[in-house]
């Protein structure tokens, strides 16, 4: 069955349009709420964190006045990164964590993504459950007048967060010396980062934290990190750090302004844990849009690589269903799974600060693991209908893949947030790739 209202993602979308509405959140957080209130002979609570968007403060208040109608105690965090809500939900023994956000999407947009007492985001046929309470009519369901919610601020969930945070750095290792420039998108982490980072012995220079509703992953973060190596340059830093709007995500610049991405941080990773023995199995899991040159990298120590569709949630299914550590996906999600239920941008950033300082090297030596092999990703937008579906796109596909043979790959999929087909090639070959890839948007967009 499909879903009407969960992405990939959780719920996404513009802000005041469905599904991203005050009432689909406030109908959310009745069935949410309904769900997970199973045992009627104790008080229920959910925890609610969010980014720094303007629309968060609607979205929350909606939410809040849900989950109370139906009997759900609400802790309301304000700011906080998306694997905070998460620690937090099981810290604070919660039946329901929600963070508002809409990860690295522009300010207009928002989301809520939902995580279960276990920490864990919500899988398909929970959230299908969900969904049809949502169509259901709630009212006989809702708490009588002594049975409300109560909703109160938490004040210390930042400082906890970030001495969890701080805590997988490797004891016996400080960050003294090191200069780091840390852009935090004008998001979540604005507060966290920086403390942590700083209270680790770093010496501190902050990109993105100055958030007025309508500037987070404004040309800064994860998806412009052209703002961090630019500031690495200038300050003369030894190493960038970009993270999105909610700090899942973490890209990685050396100290001439170099951007690596998350497949070379998974390597990095990789390849320092299997030294230290810290893989719980010879290998990681990544997605089906990871670089060939990744899987080659892993595979000259030993390493498997294991793929799964996109979707850091569906990583973590893996990783916890085959008993792996460790995986990530190439825009930057990084499940450090010994420390956190879900990709936590901090944590890694501080791992690779670790093998920095344990290899007493400097990061342009120890970022880029592997030469990546030749890859294009182009975006074709539609409006409406299954433009993948058509006769001309499926043969064009065929072809392609024939061309690619043995030596490359082809990716192409419906974007689980944005009305996008993804369309990604890679090979040994980059004219080959580029001509590929080209080929298969025109006619795409013939059919979009």
């Amino acid at each position: 069955m499909e879903k009407r209202y969960f992405g990939t993602d959780g719920v996404r979308g513009l802000t005041n349009k469905p599904p991203m509405t005050a009432e689909t959140a406030l109908r959310l957080g009745q069935a949410a709420g309904r769900y997970f209130r199973r045992d009627t002979g104790r008080r229920h609570s959910v925890v609610i964190g969010k980014d720094t968007r303007l629309s968060g403060y609607m979205i929350e208040t909606a939410l809040v006045a849900g989950f109370t109608s139906v009997g759900m105690d609400v802790f309301q965090f304000g700011p906080l990164p998306t694997p905070g809500v998460a620690m937090m939900t099981r810290s604070l023994r919660a039946d329901l964590g929600v963070m508002i956000s809409a990860s690295h999407n522009a300010y207009h947009d928002n989301g809520i993504k939902l995580f279960g007492p276990d920490a864990y985001k919500l899988d398909d046929s929970t959230e299908l459950e969900i969904e049809s309470l949502m169509d259901r009519g709630l009212e006989e369901e809702l708490a009588p007048a002594d049975k409300l919610g109560r909703a109160k601020r938490v004040d210390d969930a930042q400082a906890r967060y970030v001495e969890i945070v701080k805590a997988t750095l490797p004891r016996r290792l400080r960050l003294n010396g090191l200069r780091v420039v840390v852009d935090c998108a004008n998001g979540a982490a604005y507060k966290v980062a920086p403390a942590a980072l700083w209270e680790l012995g770093a010496e501190v220079i902050s990109v993105g934290v100055s958030p007025n509703g309508f500037n987070i992953n404004d040309e800064v973060g994860s998806t412009h990190p052209g703002a961090m190596a630019a500031k690495v340059k200038e300050m003369r830093a030894d190493i960038g750090l970009a993270l999105d709007g909610d700090a899942d995500r973490i890209i990685v610049c050396d100290e001439h302004g170099e951007i690596v991405d998350g497949d070379q941080i998974l390597a990095l990773i990789a390849r320092s844990w299997h030294k230290r023995e810290r893989l719980a199995k010879p290998g990681i899991v990544a997605t089906i849009m990871s670089n060939l040159g990744l899987e080659r990298c892993l595979k000259e120590d030993g390493l498997a690589l294991e793929r799964v569709q996109v979707g850091d949630r569906y990583v973590v299914e893996k990783m916890r269903a085959d008993g792996y550590n460790l995986g990530g996906e190439q825009s930057g999600h990084v499940v450090l799974s010994d420390f956190a239920t879900t990709g936590d941008g901090l944590m890694a950033a501080l791992q690779v600060l670790a093998a920095m300082v344990e290899a007493d090297k400097p990061a342009s030596q120890i970022l880029r693991q592997f030469e990546p092999a030749p890859q294009i990703l182009k975006n074709v937008r539609y409006k409406s209908g299954a433009p993948l579906e058509a006769d001309e796109v499926k043969e064009a596909i065929r072809e392609a893949e024939a061309e690619l043979g043995d030596s490359g790959r082809l990716v192409i999929r419906k974007s689980g947030t944005e009305p996008l087909i993804r369309i990604m090639a890679e090979g040994d070959d980059a004219r080959k790739v580029e001509k590929i890839v080209d080929s298969l948007v025109e006619t795409v967009g013939r059919a979009a």
